[in-house]
């Protein structure tokens, strides 16, 4: 179905208010053509667009709304919080509540600052690293997105130092120089660039599990090994958690994966779809955070009570572990008949998953770093995209994305999707 004459005149008007019309590039589907729906309302797995068009969603405002869209429990426990006041300035108990929820899921946080986003909770984090370790550089891998904070909006650069140039206007050249950058999945370049720069390195930041290049799952070993490399060269271990925090796991990919970070960001679902991010780590080094200690950081609307209400409640229903089990079991149902469908009309289609996130490349073969990423047919997937929208399945606009599954995600819904699949696979 093509865009309503509602949603295009929206987007008309917004275009003149705001750049391309939204408040986030993707939303503009600018990298697969056409002009986006509007949305009007949601409820469960189903998103319906301002001309009255409903869609299974799989973007589910990229990954915190892991129960749904307006789940009831939710909804009732912000409406009371919401009559008590919207925003104090000042402590209120809720933040010690969901404190203590996300420090009890994840043993390597002893203490946490909440913040407003998980742009935040990155930029929070590598100023508390370099301040901790006195040391001004970072590395971070080809393809992880951490925010648009400046030290990551960076790309590969030249010279043997590898340091990066800056990946978007506006991002000074010296403030890029402190970035360093490696493919994903490649630990020898990873240990060969820390090795060499140990002493300017004050951490590495990663996505233990790829989610902003489409889902990479690298082997336990690599995660291992980066924590190995890390103790013996004084270098701090970040995980952007932000999309796998208590998405991939009750504990994130740390519980994925058996490795604890020195220091996690967060975000997405301890907001329970409100705005909201957190870091935190290792006592010692959380204690450096002002007022308590010198590395400073502030915000006015951090630990908002509604936020911090809708986190508790998403992470109270989210106790159950065999919740975790049935939206995997789900995914990877998902994941394999897409394969198998495109298998049998001739289409390269490799679907990769962890937990409830998947993303199907298309390609025969495996991806495991960002230059694999952007080998595969991206003219193929822009066609796909825009075919799974007029069979009513909304997915990601850009190849570079998670899908994202939720409870609400029903085995009808499923087998609905894989109808829509099969009769796009069948044109292309």
């Amino acid at each position: 179905m093509s865009t309503g004459p509602l949603s295009k005149e929206l987007f008309l008007s917004a275009k003149h208010l705001m750049p391309g019309g939204v408040s986030s590039p993707v939303r503009s589907f600018s990298s697969v053509g056409g002009e986006p729906f509007f949305v009007e309302k949601a409820k469960g797995a189903m998103i319906t667009d301002a001309d009255g068009n409903s869609y299974i969603d799989y973007v589910m405002s990229y990954g915190p709304l892991i129960l749904g869209h307006a789940h009831p429990q939710v909804l009732e426990k912000i409406t009371k919080v919401m009559e008590r006041g919207l925003s104090f300035g000042a402590p209120n108990g809720l933040e010690i509540e969901l404190a203590k929820l996300i420090t009890d899921r994840m043993p390597s946080i002893e203490m946490i600052r909440f913040v407003n986003s998980g742009t935040e909770s990155t930029m929070s984090a590598i100023r508390l690293a370099r301040g901790f370790t006195d040391k001004p550089s970072i590395v971070k891998c080809k393809g992880h997105y951490h925010g648009h904070g400046d030290s990551f909006l960076v790309q590969a650069g030249s010279g043997v130092a590898q340091h990066s140039i800056p990946g978007s206007p506006g991002v000074p050249t010296d403030t890029a120089k402190l970035t360093f950058t490696v493919a994903f999945n490649d630990f020898d370049a990873l240990s060969a660039m820390v090795k060499k720069h140990a002493r300017e390195i004050a951490a590495v930041i990663i996505e233990p599990i790829s989610g902003n290049m489409g889902v990479i799952v690298p082997d336990k070993e690599y995660i291992q090994n980066i924590r190995q490399l890390c103790d013996d060269h004084n270098v701090l271990l970040i995980f952007d958690e932000v999309m796998t925090g208590f998405r991939v796991a009750p504990g994130g990919a740390q519980e994925y994966f058996g490795v604890e970070a020195d220091l996690t960001c967060l975000g997405k679902i301890i907001g329970g779809g409100m705005p909201v991010g957190a870091y935190g780590g290792k006592k010692v080094i959380m204690e450096k955070v002002s007022p308590q200690g010198p590395i400073y950081q502030a915000g006015t609307l951090s630990g908002n009570p509604v936020c911090m209400a809708a986190g508790i409640k998403t992470l109270k229903l989210l106790k159950d572990k065999e919740l975790y089990q049935t939206l995997a079991m789900r995914t990877q149902f998902l994941a394999d008949q897409m394969e198998k469908i495109a298998k049998h009309h001739g289409v390269d289609l490799t679907v990769q998953y962890a937990g409830s996130m998947m993303t199907p490349f298309f390609t025969n073969k495996n991806v495991y770093n960002f230059e694999d990423v952007k080998k595969t047919n991206q003219k193929m997937f822009q066609k796909y995209f825009h075919g799974m929208l007029d069979e009513g399945v909304f997915i990601p606009p850009s190849a570079f994305e998670a899908w994202f599954l939720s409870i609400a995600h029903t085995e009808d819904l499923l087998k609905k999707t894989l109808s829509a699949h099969e009769a796009v696979i069948t044109k292309l």
